[in-house]
């Protein structure tokens, strides 16, 4: 069965590249709490993206509920799939191929993900590729920029943070990554002990916006010379203890202080490493991805650096920050076109290396026509 399977997707793939048929890729995404799908043209013409978002359901939590997730992925999968082929006016039977995140994430909420991609691969015989997460961030920024890599990719999230040395398609080399918090996650901690709403890294940039810089002075964790890894649970604790003793001396700060010192210690440093990668690397391009890239004060610090350093930064859209199934279309468009694809025992996983694709679980079923 299965490999009655492969021998079909291998003659629609050898046919559709034969005829320079323009890919369609149905893109799939449920690493944590959106349920996304989408339908990318050659690798860069969105045609539909849809997003579920489950924010509202876990605000009153505080953070994202694994369990919870996961359920609404189910509720929500089959109807927010339709809905990305009605809007992008395309059948199944359109498709070139199917893109879905595999790792890394909440694995029941990724599994609901791989096994609806997985079921519409088998029942219409369309090629399949698994996605990294980090990898379809960095991809957001080539579905409306012209880059080309070698790149240096900031992904700044709630779960992530890490810089990516892109050397070319598929060949990614980790230069830092941070060793406790991420700094999506720092900023919803600190949010929550403000009182500001789910999730904190919105809140905060509006509220950092309205304060006075340098009343207070948080400390920046810049770790060994040279160093570009990343850590803010430091930090965070510095802004608990600030909250603290200034209850218990009974003194009333100016929230808005607050969160202009804490961002700017965190722009600080995501910057300032970012500027060390590119002068390691000696790259051109900076690709900023993940959720807190839609940061007004990162997205402004950044530029300035790039300026005063003679590199481009690069912001995806706002629509494209946070997790969406455009990015994960995008991100397997460049190896549609070598022909490697996954199995069907493609699976999913909570934690995942970001190594070369030719070193991945792949089928090879062509190569570039």
């Amino acid at each position: 069965m299965r490999m009655g399977w492969l021998d079909r997707v291998k003659t629609k793939y050898r046919n559709d590249r034969a005829a320079r048929v323009t890919p369609l890729i149905l893109g799939i995404e449920t690493s944590c709490d959106e349920t996304s799908a989408a339908v990318v043209k050659g690798g860069r013409q969105i045609l539909s993206n849809v997003v579920s978002s489950q924010v509202e359901i876990h605000q009153q939590f505080g953070g994202v509920v694994p369990e919870v997730a996961s359920r609404r992925h189910v509720e929500n999968i089959t109807c927010v799939i339709e809905q990305a082929l009605r809007e992008a006016d395309v059948q199944l039977a359109d498709l070139s191929a199917i893109a879905v995140t595999y790792g890394p994430g909440l694995v029941g909420a990724l599994l609901v993900g791989v096994t609806a991609a997985k079921s519409i691969a088998y029942a219409k015989s369309i090629p399949l590729l698994g996605v990294h997460h980090i990898a379809g961030h960095i991809y957001a920024n080539f579905l409306t920029e012209g880059i080309t890599p070698p790149l240096v990719a900031l992904v700044v999230s709630g779960g992530h943070t890490e810089l990516v040395y892109m050397k070319e398609h598929g060949t990614f080399e980790f230069l830092g990554r941070t060793r406790d918090d991420a700094a999506g996650e720092a900023y919803d901690k600190v949010a929550r002990s403000m009182g500001l709403p789910y999730p904190g890294g919105p809140a905060i940039d509006r509220l950092a916006h309205e304060g006075t810089p340098g009343t207070i002075v948080l400390p920046r964790a810049w770790l060994e010379e040279g160093s570009m890894d990343f850590s803010f649970s430091g930090l965070k604790s510095a802004v608990l203890n600030l909250l603290h003793n200034a209850e218990q001396r009974g003194q009333t700060l100016n929230p808005a202080d607050i969160a202009e010192a804490f961002q700017a210690a965190v722009i600080d440093v995501l910057v300032e490493k970012t500027v060390l990668a590119v002068r390691k690397t000696n790259v051109k391009h900076v690709v900023v991805a993940g959720g807190v890239a839609a940061n007004r004060g990162l997205r402004k610090r950044m530029e300035e650096r790039a300026a005063e350093e003679g590199f481009v930064a690069v912001f995806p859209p706002l629509p494209l920050c946070t997790d969406n199934a455009a990015m994960i279309a995008a991100a397997a468009y460049p190896f549609y076109k070598k022909g490697w694809f996954h199995d069907l025992d493609l699976n999913a996983y909570a934690s995942l290396p970001l190594i070369k694709w030719e070193e991945g679980p792949f089928q090879e079923l062509g190569r570039d026509v």
